[in-house]
């Protein structure tokens, strides 16, 4: 008779309760995961950390209380960028016991933070400055504010020294100095012509501001300012004069009646390049097709076709012109400020705004409407021109 066996059990059973649940809390949980805040933790994260700090600074003058910004690679391979906007909030919170400018740098707060008053925020939706103290082995924040210059200082996130009031000081603004953690990131060499690209970029975007980069690894200084915006940034983009359609770029802009949306934009076509199209959300690129792209091109493509037809350019036999004829050669940029952006993604490459679509239409066929009949002579070149992309 052959011995019954029961089945075997496992010599260890797996239990499953709340000692096995792990909650990570501000900097801890950014140190682990850093990838869900910045991208990644390779050149693009460590770019980002020093967009985010600029960011807070662009905040400031888009609400009225900046015109300079100063960015430096330090001979230590670090970051420091000042601005001369109305300095990081000091108020100390009673429920916590703690400064503003520390629960700005400490904690994560998703959305637009209460005591910044900005009605139109780029960056990592409130968590930029957070997010940058908790990846950074060593950072220092400078701020002019109340009559006195005030610091304080962090590790990895986590404050080191309390906030301490030093000489009285006229002046007015933050200056945030950081070092990338070699721990987290893979390399923490920045590139001066990437960040230098950037930083005109927002330049051009932001029309009035002057940002300045140096890099003491030796000095190597440069400033953008551009006080005809995105009229600019299109010059910049099209740099063959000669080969332009028309000249100067037709540049327009408008916000809606509650003052919540903001659209700028500038375009030109030109007979040298296939085109290029840039598109922007408070400040930030969004290049994966985001909702003020498809409004712009849709808004384009009917009015181009509207216009050519009562213009008589196109019989009411011929077929309309496709969209891919209509941007040959076309150089745009469309730069929308909302005052709540919905971005797709941790570093807010689409947005998603349905209103984005629906408003940049209207600014678009408006505008442009408006600049073709006044200006007859270049409208039928820029027709010409694009019929022959058709052919």
């Amino acid at each position: 008779m052959t011995e019954s066996r029961k089945p075997s059990q496992p010599a260890i059973v797996n239990e499953y309760n709340a000692s096995h649940i792990q909650v990570l809390e501000g900097h801890e949980a950014i140190r682990r995961r850093p990838g869900m805040y910045i991208g990644s933790t390779g050149e693009r994260g460590l770019n980002q950390m020093v967009f985010e700090v600029v960011t807070y600074a662009v905040n400031e003058h888009l609400a009225g209380h900046a015109d300079t910004i100063d960015v430096t690679i330090t001979a230590d391979g670090g970051i420091r960028v000042a601005d001369n906007g109305r300095g990081l909030p000091l108020e100390v919170e009673e429920a916590t016991g703690k400064p503003a400018v520390e629960r700005e740098l400490t904690e994560l707060s998703f959305g637009s933070k209460p005591h910044t008053g900005y009605w139109a925020s780029g960056g990592i939706s409130g968590l930029g400055l957070c997010v940058v103290n908790a990846l950074s082995s060593r950072l220092t924040v400078e701020v002019h504010r109340d009559g006195h210059r005030w610091t304080q200082e962090y590790e990895k996130g986590a404050r080191i020294t309390s906030l301490t009031r030093h000489e009285e000081s006229s002046g007015h603004g933050t200056a945030i100095a950081f070092l990338p953690d070699t721990g987290i990131f893979e390399t923490t060499r920045y590139s001066f012509a990437t960040l230098s690209q950037r930083l005109q970029e927002l330049a051009f975007l932001n029309g009035g501001l002057a940002i300045s980069l140096t890099d003491e690894r030796p000095e190597r200084p440069v400033r953008h300012h551009h006080s005809d915006g995105l009229r600019a940034y299109v010059a910049h983009l099209s740099p063959y004069p000669p080969s332009l359609v028309h000249s100067p770029a037709i540049a327009f802009e408008s916000a809606n009646q509650d003052e919540t949306i903001l659209v700028q934009v500038a375009m030109q076509w030109n007979t040298w390049s296939p085109g290029e199209f840039r598109s922007f959300a408070n400040s930030t690129r969004t290049q994966e097709g985001s909702a003020h792209e498809q409004g712009f091109r849709t808004a384009l493509t009917d009015l181009v076709n509207d216009y050519a037809r009562r213009q008589r350019h196109l019989r009411v036999d011929d077929e309309d012109i496709t969209a891919e004829a209509i941007y040959e050669g076309l150089t745009a940029v469309v730069s929308v400020k909302l005052a709540h952006p919905l971005f797709e993604g941790a570093t807010r490459t689409k947005l998603s705004n349905p209103e984005a679509d629906a408003y940049v239409q209207e600014v678009v066929r408006e505008h442009l409407a408006d600049w073709l009949d006044h200006h007859p002579d270049e409208a039928a070149v820029i027709i010409h021109h694009i019929l022959n992309a058709s052919t």
